[in-house]
């Protein structure tokens, strides 16, 4: 009798993160065989045919499940791909970059057997995608200081010092970030800001540069709507103080910060700024279009709280 099988599409970054996304495949293999999967396996190799674009393009409409392993970047790529196609399967993710940080605001254990039981027999949960002048993302598009860090730090380094690489990579930038400015107009469905900008940045999630920006705020990934933070750029040393107080203290209302939910925006700079999608270089513009997608895919997560 013969047996007919899903199939699943497996994408392995073996040089994401600390570099240990391939160290598994074995298992992957022989847990989603015996859950009746024909598991079909792929190295990403960026600057090859290897890529997550490339192989997704070759199996649409032709595989139940895709599961990615590698950092928040990878999964970026997977979720490009996916958000064109007619028929979207569901996603999987094994986390096993420096940070993690959208995993973690899924809900997703970082630790790998836990993700991969998760992957296997949790709950799809359909989630909000954002995009930037088309360019989508899962959990943030950002500028300004500190913005460049994620896809600018070594890659080796990131290697060897994991999250801890980031920190390194702040301290021997910090003066030229602290100094960064930006004047920009912000338009959303419900409010209009002009001012000078240090950072400012669209997430989908609490955290970010694995920290919890957005702690005991109700952020939600389904709800069509995404948050804004903006701060505005400190003009004296008192300011730059104000603004650490206040992001220490999570309560993001003072005259520096502003954080809103917003469905849409369009900002507009007065030069051209560039942007971080998900950890990588997004761009460079004038002119940003942020929309949100709501509910646009499925992740494959332990449980249906959480959001």
């Amino acid at each position: 009798m013969e047996i007919k099988r899903k199939r699943a599409l497996i994408l392995l970054n073996g040089t994401a993160g600390t570099g240990r996304a391939g160290l598994n495949t074995w298992v992957i293999i022989k847990k989603f065989a015996e859950k009746g999967y024909e598991p079909v396996v792929y190295p990403i190799i960026p600057g090859t045919d290897l890529t997550s674009e490339t192989l997704l393009s070759g199996y649409e409409g032709e595989t139940d499940i895709v599961l990615c392993s590698g950092g928040d970047g990878t999964l970026n790529h997977v979720i490009r791909r996916i958000m064109s196609m007619k028929i979207k399967p569901r996603i999987a993710y094994l986390p096993a970059g420096s940070t993690n940080d959208f995993a973690k605001a899924l809900g997703i254990p970082v630790e790998f057997d836990k993700a991969l039981d998760a992957a296997l027999q949790g709950n799809a949960f359909s989630y909000d995608v954002g995009s930037l002048n088309g360019n989508y993302f899962n959990y943030v598009a950002a500028f300004g200081a500190f913005s460049a860090i994620s896809y600018d730090t070594d890659q080796q380094l990131k290697n060897i010092l994991g999250h801890a690489a980031y920190i390194v990579s702040a301290v021997s930038d910090l003066y030229e970030n602290i100094r960064y400015s930006r004047h920009m107009r912000i338009e959303t469905d419900d409010f209009i800001l002009e001012d000078d900008y240090i950072f400012g940045a669209v997430c989908n999630s609490a955290y970010v540069a694995g920290f919890s920006v957005f702690k005991d705020k109700d952020v939600s990934l389904d709800d069509g709507k995404m948050e804004i933070l903006l701060i505005k750029t400190p003009k004296t040393a008192a300011d730059f103080q104000a603004i650490l107080n206040e992001l220490q203290n999570g309560t993001l209302d003072g005259p520096f910060i502003t954080f809103r939910h917003i469905s849409s925006a369009r900002i507009t700079a007065s030069e051209e700024t560039s942007w971080t999608v998900d950890g990588e270089y997004g761009g460079s513009f004038k002119e940003a279009e942020i929309r949100i997608h709501r509910q646009a895919v499925s992740i494959m997560r332990k449980t249906a709280s959480g959001s």
